[in-house]
Order: structure tokens, then C-alpha cells, then sequence
């Protein structure tokens, strides 16, 4: 008997990738088969990077045999049950992570009986790291290297520069 490949997808609008997804990503890689990284269009955040930009981002930030990049719109739950897997992967940095990623692993939970939601707690060095602050620091000209892969924050640089000129 063949057993069942566990696939685990990890969504988020990563805008930019930061060390403290990276985290999430290696430690449930050990946990699932497989990892399919669910870049999310999102049309009611207004992002920094482009849908593609990110894609590119989190394919050179990630090098692992069982993780992939892939996009999605739409119900999560749909995207989920389209890829045959049957886990949200969350991370949690605080207990203000925790509130929202309980009200929506309960909705998730509602609209799909057969999806579960696991929470990853961020390692403590990362527990403070979130995109949105990254972005901030990297408009202000701050070193943001601490936070973000080495390609990332190059391509987070370019873009604000772009952006200001």
C-alpha cells in the first residue's frame, strides 16, 4: 500500500521573502513530502513588487529539491484541495499572528472540512521580522540585511530606488 504523499502549502503575499519565511519553509520541509510555496495576487494589498517579481524572489531565495514556487487567487481553500493537499502552513511571530491566523484557520476550516492548519512559532531572532517593516527600513535607506536573503535585499533596494526616481 502506497502511502499518501504529504503536501504542505505555505501562502502568502511574501512582499519581500524575509529570513523568518525562510525559517518556515526549512522546518516544514522536514515535516511534508512536499512544500508548495502559494504566492497570493491579493488585489486588496497594493504591493511593492509585482506578482512575477515575487515568484522570482522566492525561487532564488529558496533552493530545495521538495519545495516549489507557484501563484494563486481566488478561495485558498480551492487552491488547497486543487493540489491534492490537505495543510495550511502558518507561521506565528506573536500572539497578535495567533488572533488572525485562528479566525482564518477556522474559516478555512469551515468553507473545508478535509483542510487543517498547522502554526510554525518563529524562532525568537525572527519573531519581530515582517515584510511590511522591511519595506519601511529599505525606504528610508536603513540596512536591512539582517532580515532578508542577500539577492532579496538587493532587489528590494532597486525597486525603492526605481521607485523614487
Amino acid at each position: 500500500m502506497n502511502k499518501k504523499e504529504r503536501i504542505g502549502i505555505y501562502p502568502g503575499t511574501f512582499d519581500p521573502v524575509t529570513l523568518g519565511h525562510l525559517d518556515i519553509i526549512l522546518r516544514a520541509s522536514e515535516i511534508f513530502d512536499k512544500i508548495i510555496i502559494a504566492v497570493s495576487e491579493n488585489p486588496y494589498k497594493n504591493p511593492l513588487f509585482s506578482l512575477e517579481e515575487r515568484i522570482d524572489m522566492l525561487r532564488k531565495s529558496v533552493k530545495h529539491p521538495r519545495v516549489t514556487v507557484e501563484s494563486f487567487s481566488g478561495l485558498l481553500v480551492d487552491y488547497v484541495a486543487n493540489k491534492n493537499a490537505s495543510v495550511i502552513i502558518r507561521g506565528l511571530r506573536s500572539a497578535t499572528d495567533f488572533n488572525y491566523e485562528f479566525l482564518m484557520a477556522q474559516t478555512n476550516n469551515k468553507l473545508s472540512k478535509n483542510i487543517e492548519t498547522i502554526f510554525l512559532i518563529s524562532k525568537t531572532e525572527y519573531s519581530f521580522i515582517s515584510s511590511s517593516l522591511v519595506r519601511e527600513i529599505a525606504s528610508y535607506g536603513g540596512n536591512i540585511a539582517h532580515f532578508v536573503p542577500e539577492i532579496v535585499g538587493k532587489m528590494v533596494k532597486t525597486k525603492i530606488y526605481k521607485k523614487k526616481t
